[in-house]
């Protein structure tokens, strides 16, 4: 080819070797290497940060500034991320959750010390608690408050650095220890039922077939199609891989600042989510696991609507799954604001009952044309300022939504709802994967509905900003 390169073997480096480029090369490979890592330590140095009492703000840039800030009424959370490469040097990742689009703070890296101390600071100010001036200042991202953030080993001999990285892999970070909260608090992730709900899950039977079809191509000579399904089968089980790493050291635990959800065996992460941030609690529950008594918990908030977390997981996941009782515990701490024997009382109904046998509503006969499996396990009820709505035969869900968090209701009528005096209703939240909606629902029942949801939302929001109770009187409907 005319212009092309005289490579004789097709490659660049016979070239190099030939004409006694070795160590040009060398040279020119190793000045691009510094120069890269020069401008990412530039880039560190110049990123500066600072807390104060309204909101964290953000500066970074070498030739194009950028400046940003989060109000600390719109914060959702704040994560720390441990990256393996990061934990040999300890350091961490912290990530400032906040409401809106791409509006996340990310501090990276920083200390672990620090950036435990950082969190909590964050996140006691998030919560309401207010001092006069900034409570951090400006500097490096490995400065706080002026003072110098060194790793907590330094001024030690080499053996207590290794011990320290040591440490940082064998012993769990603070914010991921269990111990470090109320005992009776803490809930953690089975192994063995981890792995049975991973076995019995969608990507399980997928495989199952899969590896019938592999099986099927190979007894007939169609060797082709292995070669076609195989990569399928390696993406199920790094799905499997990820699942179950990120199951591991799995923990949930109330503590002064929020709930704190943390997981991972090599990369860590770990998120806190301050109080009232939570605006709409799920429980799922999938046919195959219904005779282990399996459910699993899943959540709305702003700042994970539908995006992904700083370690590439899904965080509205609450917990991937538990048994009846686990599922109580964590419901007392994403709902804290509702009554004890309230909440578990709703829960039981929701997770056992039959819907006409419990303390929610159920539909009418005639919803069976449109429902035949599930009109009787469809229901809804209103206690202590949250809205609890049930459905489903075959994947069983109950959802639970604060009315202060609630964003609009909506009643909707097809013209085979309307044949039969039959409506649908939708408690709209943020975007997540959380769904409030019944699919039937008597017609004078969903009017009496949107009344008493509008005018509870509007009295519990307002006795939420007022720290008193709400004044609406809630009632069942009639129906």
């Amino acid at each position: 080819m005319i212009g092309a390169p005289d490579y004789p073997s097709g490659d660049p480096v016979d070239v190099i070797l030939r004409h006694h480029f070795l160590w040009p090369a060398i040279g020119l490979a190793a000045l691009v290497i510094a120069a890269c890592v020069g401008v990412f330590a530039l880039s560190w140095r110049v990123q500066t940060f600072r807390v104060t009492d309204q909101a964290v703000e953000l500066r970074s840039g070498i030739l194009r500034r950028q400046e940003r800030k989060a109000r600390l009424d719109r914060i959702q959370g704040v994560n720390v991320q441990r990256p393996v490469f990061a934990r040999l040097f300890g350091a961490a990742k912290l990530e400032v959750v906040v409401a809106g689009h791409d509006a996340n703070l990310d501090l990276a890296y920083l200390p672990s010390a620090v950036t435990e101390s950082l969190r909590r600071e964050i996140l006691r100010l998030a919560s309401g608690a207010r001092t006069g001036g900034a409570t951090a200042s400006g500097g490096a991202p490995g400065q706080k408050g002026g003072a110098s953030a060194e790793p907590v080993a330094q001024g030690g001999s080499a053996r207590a650095v290794l011990a320290d990285r040591v440490g940082e892999f064998v012993l769990a970070p603070a914010d991921l220890d269990p111990d470090a909260a109320p005992p009776e608090s803490v809930v953690r992730m089975h192994p063995g039922r981890l792995a049975g709900s991973l076995a019995l899950s969608g990507p399980s039977i997928a495989m199952i077939v899969i590896v019938i079809g592999m099986i099927a191509g190979a007894a007939s000579g169609r060797l082709w199609l292995i070669i076609v399904i195989f990569p399928t089968v390696l993406s199920l089980g790094g799905l499997y891989a990820r699942r179950f790493s990120k199951a591991l050291r799995y923990s949930i635990a109330g503590g002064g600042h929020g709930v704190r959800i943390g997981f991972g065996l090599l990369t860590t992460s770990s998120e806190t989510i301050p109080a009232g941030r939570i605006h709409a609690v799920e429980l799922v529950q999938p046919l195959l696991w219904r005779p282990f008594g399996w459910w699993q918990v899943r959540m709305n908030t702003a700042g994970h609507a539908r995006g992904r977390n700083s370690a590439g997981e899904a965080r509205t996941t609450t917990l991937p799954v538990g048994d009846v009782r686990d599922v109580r515990r964590v419901l007392s701490l994403l709902l804290p604001g509702m009554d004890g024997p309230a909440r578990d009382a709703l829960a039981r109904a929701g997770m056992v009952s039959r819907a006409d046998q419990s303390a929610f509503s159920s539909p009418p006969r005639r919803a069976a044309w449109l429902r035949p499996l599930s009109w009787r396990t469809t229901g809804y009820t209103i206690a202590d300022g949250v809205i609890a709505l049930r459905r489903g035969a075959v994947w069983r869900r109950v959802v639970f939504v604060p009315l202060a968090r609630m964003q609009s209701v909506e009643i909707a009528q097809g013209p085979a709802r309307r044949i039969l005096d039959l409506a649908s209703a939708q408690v709209h939240v943020i975007d997540g994967p959380v769904h409030a909606r019944l699919p039937v629902i008597d017609t004078r029942g969903a009017e009496q509905l949107f009344g008493i949801v509008s005018a509870g939302a509007v009295g519990w929001a307002d006795a939420e900003s007022r720290a008193t109770p709400a004044p609406v009187h809630e009632r069942m409907p009639d129906v």
